[in-house]
């Protein structure tokens, strides 16, 4: 019984807790994570059409000496785009003058100009060059050993070699970028019929295409019936979920109630069984102390008796302390709670529990008849979608736009072919002529090389002059090839040079600038036969410009092409019937929640008899008060004791003899009386304590319980109404989601790919970055480097047949006092003598 307080704790705790969650009824309202959001559709893509990926030139380490190019020819051209002559040229070739094509190509014209210089000087140098070397005059006559000569040597040898340096730097640029004009001109040219296709498929089958989009309307229609399938359930045992907590822990405590009930009511039993017996017992124990008192007196107050003054005192003081006939009695609140508990209250809860767990199913049962409405209302396609194709305009220009871009396609494919197989020939000729440049830069070296060993070893008395010979060889074998190839080097060059600088000056920059789109929307620039707006056969004139500006931004072909007035896809796509009708059965939904009693009428009757009892009213503090009373107020053992003491110091046998049987009895009465007495002083004191700690509680705790349980008992069908309309609410909210995903799915799919005009704006970009990015820029960056090599060839040539004269053998000068003589001279070998 001492763990008894210990039982109302956890109530007090689940009293609380249930105040706290019955005062919170409104945090449900806005909670929809029990249902979950909406699956994600995959549809599969109705559009036939091709989609352009667009093309983007990965960036690398060129793009450095691409800016460079780009400048270098907008030097060259500084002329703006030509709009006059490029008009003239569209429409009347005849009347175009050379005078102004001059005026507009002078930096090129300049370029010709000094690629013709190149091509007169180079040549005759390397002939003369030929020529002085066949009659032995190349070489000048045999130097002399001397100061300046080192200096001299020194010098053309570190210009050789810086030349030699730019050259092959420059002759491995032109291999990179000439074997990138390879490799890309191939998969640019295959991209130009599946831009013309993809262009082609625009318009076409678009009815089609929007049919099956429709039919797509049964992947969320399938989805939606699913859900109905699951949804009494779900809803149930959402409510179940979200009331689970205040019903379980209402619950909970009345299970502990009823186990504090049960315990008081045996307390207050106990105490009543103890507080009789004390009683009856107590008259026993005060005959039985009034007699022994007496006898004591009468011996202690003997004349003979010595020393028994003390002991008198103790003796005389011989009555009971605790007198419990003067505490309240408890057979009224006995008797109030006669025949409690009358219920069982774990097997009650127990029950409760079973019929609120089964709330799912019972919600299942409940609503078959409004989900079988439901089902109905979801399985109709909208009017919208069944006409969605039917009224797509019938857009007469769509047969000539595909007319016109088969027509382009099916001319272009005999071009594309000649334009492969001339790019295999230049990039053959552009290999042999850098091979030729890469072959005088390997000349140059090995000849310096050579040069170098061969000075190296001219203090050698062996020494021919054989190594210097050698690498003055090999020096004017370069000096030969730069002069034989110099021409078809420079023509290389300059023609491709010319295609190419022209093809980003004039196409490219304009075109990056917008300033090609602004010619060609300005009207009278374009003959009639490449007018877009005449070859659609449309009213308006279009804006290529704003098309394509359009068409980036992922607008729509009707929108593109101003046809919105015909076609408005947004009426097809109204989902508001099937929101209307699903949130109006939505609304008949309910549940039933009266077979949830939470408290049977024996258990409330219990509850009831247990206020009414006045348990918590008891004079407990009475009962401690003669508690804390000792049961004989004089110590008897320590009595005795001293009887015991005085028969031994008394000069009569007698009297000794009659003070050790008092001794005795006394011993005996303790043992007898006061001893069983005290131990039900001590049961009493515990039960006392328990009720008169536990009593204020229960008495609380029982008006809380019973407020609750009459509150929920009262708002769970409205709690129970709430959540079923929020969650009615989340689920209309996600299956409208699943329309929403096929609505999303249909705009995108009509205005991004089935009636999206991507196809024109990537196709533009796309020309773009093949013919600049990818054709024009390593183009003219090939046709600049091997000019730089063309150039650097020049210096090249001198500084090889300088340093050549310098790899021959060389005299030394020696002087006497007499006369002076000029021989070669070789140190005589130190040989080792035989001692």
């Amino acid at each position: 019984m001492a763990r008894t307080p210990g039982l109302l704790a956890p109530l007090l705790g689940l009293g609380l807790g249930l105040m706290l969650a019955l005062s919170l009824p409104g945090s449900w309202a806005a909670d929809c994570g029990s249902l979950g959001p909406a699956a994600h559709l995959t549809f599969a893509p109705a559009a036939r059409a091709q989609w352009l990926a667009p093309r983007v030139r990965t960036p690398g380490p060129l793009d450095h000496l691409y800016g460079t190019v780009r400048s270098f020819l907008s030097t060259v051209q500084l002329n703006p785009f030509p709009t006059e002559l490029v008009r003239a040229l569209l429409n009347e070739p005849a009347s175009v003058k050379v005078e102004e094509v001059v005026r507009y190509e002078a930096g090129y014209v300049v370029c010709a100009v000094i690629a013709g210089l190149y091509l007169l000087v180079v040549p005759t140098a390397g002939l003369w060059f030929w020529c002085c070397r066949g009659h032995r005059r190349c070489r000048g006559p045999a130097k002399m050993e001397r100061k300046e000569l080192a200096c001299e040597r020194g010098t053309f040898m570190t210009f050789l070699l810086l030349s030699t340096l730019v050259l092959l730097i420059g002759v491995v640029c032109a291999f990179v970028t000439n074997q990138r004009v390879h490799e890309q001109t191939g998969p640019s040219v295959e991209a130009v019929p599946q831009m013309l296709l993809s262009l082609r498929g625009l318009v076409s089958d678009v009815p089609q295409e929007l049919q099956a989009v429709a039919q797509q309307f049964s992947l969320p229609q399938k989805h939606v019936l699913k859900d109905l399938d699951d949804i009494a359930t779900s809803l149930g045992s959402t409510i179940h979920s979200q009331l689970r907590s205040t019903v379980y822990d209402t619950l909970a405590s009345l299970r502990s109630l009823g186990q504090a009930l049960q315990v008081s009511v045996d307390l207050l039993r106990a105490l009543n069984t103890t507080l009789l017996e004390l009683q009856d017992r107590q008259q026993d124990l005060e005959r039985a102390l009034s007699v022994c008192r007496e006898r004591l007196r009468d011996l202690l107050q003997e004349p003979g008796c010595r020393g028994c003054a003390d002991s008198l005192h103790q003796a005389s003081d011989l009555e009971l302390g605790a007198d419990f006939s003067q505490v309240t009695r408890v057979d009224n609140v006995l008797h109030r709670l006669k025949g409690v508990p009358e219920a069982n209250f774990s097997s009650m809860v127990q029950e409760e529990n079973n019929t609120f767990n089964a709330l799912p199913l019972l919600a299942s049962l409940q609503m078959a008849d409004v989900v079988k409405e439901l089902k109905k209302a979801v399985a109709q396609q909208p009017r919208g979608l069944k006409t969605l194709a039917k009224a797509f305009p019938n857009w007469e220009a769509a047969y000539r736009w595909s007319q016109a871009l088969e027509k382009v396609e099916n001319s272009s494919r005999p071009y594309l072919k000649e334009v492969q197989r001339y790019e295999k020939y230049r990039w053959i000729v552009g290999c042999v002529l850098c091979s030729v440049v890469l072959l005088v830069v390997v000349c140059n070296l090995v000849g310096l090389n050579l040069g170098i060993w061969g000075l190296s070893a001219r203090e050698d008395p062996s020494h021919s002059g054989a190594k210097g010979r050698a690498g003055a060889r090999v020096l004017n074998v370069g000096v030969c090839l730069s002069c034989l190839f110099a021409a078809p080097l420079i023509l290389l060059v300059f023609s491709t040079f010319l295609v190419g600088g022209n093809v980003q000056t004039l196409v490219c920059r304009s075109w990056e600038s917008g300033e090609l789109y602004e010619f060609a929307d300005t009207p009278g620039n374009l003959p009639s036969s490449m007018n877009l707006s005449h070859l659609l056969g449309l009213k308006k004139n279009v804006s290529i410009l704003l098309a394509y500006q359009q068409c980036r931004e992922g607008a729509a072909l009707w929108r593109v092409l101003q046809l919105n007035d015909s076609y408005d896809l947004e009426t097809y796509l109204d989902m508001s019937q099937y929101t209307a009708s699903l949130e109006q059965e939505l609304q008949n939904l309910k549940v039933d929640l009266e077979n949830v009693d939470l408290l049977s009428p024996a258990g409330h009757r219990d509850l009831q008899a247990l206020q009414s009892s006045g348990l918590w009213g008891l004079q407990y503090p009475g009962f401690l008060i003669q508690i804390q009373k000792p049961v004989v107020n004089t110590n008897m053992e320590k009595l005795a004791h001293e009887l015991e003491e005085l028969a031994q110091t008394q000069g009569s046998s007698v009297l000794g003899e009659q003070l050790q049987e008092e001794a005795h009895k006394l011993r005996n009465l303790y043992q007898e009386k006061v001893r069983p007495q005290q131990s039900l002083v001590a049961k009493l004191n515990v039960t006392v304590r328990a009720l008169a700690t536990s009593a204020p509680k229960l008495q609380l705790e029982t008006s809380r319980v019973m407020d609750r349980v009459t509150h929920l008992k009262g708002e769970l069908p409205a709690w129970a109404t709430r959540i079923l309309r929020n969650e009615s609410e989340c689920f209309l909210t996600r299956e409208m989601g699943y329309f929403s995903q096929y609505t999303a799915w249909v705009r995108e799919e009509v205005t991004q790919h089935i009636a999206t005009c991507q196809p024109l704006s990537g196709a533009l970009d796309n020309s773009r970055v093949i013919l600049c990015d990818m054709i024009a820029d390593p183009w003219n960056a090939f046709c600049f480097c091997l000019g730089c090599c063309a150039f650097f060839l020049v210096p090249s040539v001198i500084f090889a047949i300088k340093t050549s004269k310098y790899c021959h053998p060389v005299w030394k000068r020696l002087s006497s006092s007499s006369s002076e003589e000029t021989q070669l001279f070789h140190i005589p070998r130190v040989t080792s003598l035989k001692l």
